[in-house]
């Protein structure tokens, strides 16, 4: 009997900041063999973060189509093929560019989560946990902070695998990891 090679419709993978939730969802995008695109959300600004780009990409390896998209998932999305698998990394950016751009957070959530519920492709999607460290000093980082959480909880609830990772190691929350993982 062949090894079920399928995702579900969307899969979620969290965890802090270098916790190997980025690592995890390539895997997990590559286990099914299906051609593979990445969308990706981060905005270079300076040096540093042109680095780390930089090194996403090359840890990712070839066979990757790469579309960026830092504020437009919802278009994105619906250039995603049937016979592909999306992998979104991630939504903590993609929100901060919202806030920045001073965005209605809420309808920007919404359409995303109709994006991803329309999507032909399954989708994985990396987020960050921020709601384990201190309470921000500042209103325009709680405000991020809460709005994160309520994204992280309406991802969770759509979706049909959600994946914790903390040290590089998964926890399943939601659903089955693949046999391949």
């Amino acid at each position: 009997m062949l090894p079920d090679l399928t995702l579900p419709d969307l899969s979620l993978v969290i965890g802090g900041a270098r916790s190997g939730k980025s690592g995890l969802a390539e895997r997990l995008v590559t286990g099914t063999g299906r051609p593979r695109r990445y969308i990706a959300t981060a905005e270079a600004w300076d040096d540093e973060m042109r680095a780390r780009i930089a090194a996403h990409r090359a840890d990712r390896g070839a066979g990757w189509e790469t579309v960026e998209a830092p504020l437009d998932l919802p278009a994105a999305l619906a250039g995603a093929g049937q016979g592909e698998v999306v992998l979104i990394d991630c939504a903590t950016l993609w929100l901060t560019n919202h806030l920045l751009a001073e965005h209605d957070l809420d309808a920007e959530a919404t359409a995303l989560l109709a994006a991803l519920a329309a999507c032909r492709a399954p989708v994985v999607i990396v987020s960050n946990e921020v709601g384990w460290g201190i309470v921000p000093d500042n209103a325009l980082a709680r405000r991020f902070r809460d709005a994160q959480g309520r994204l992280n909880q309406r991802l969770a609830g759509q979706a049909g695998l959600v994946i914790g990772v903390m040290a590089g190691l998964p926890m399943v929350l939601k659903g089955r990891l693949p046999a391949w993982m």
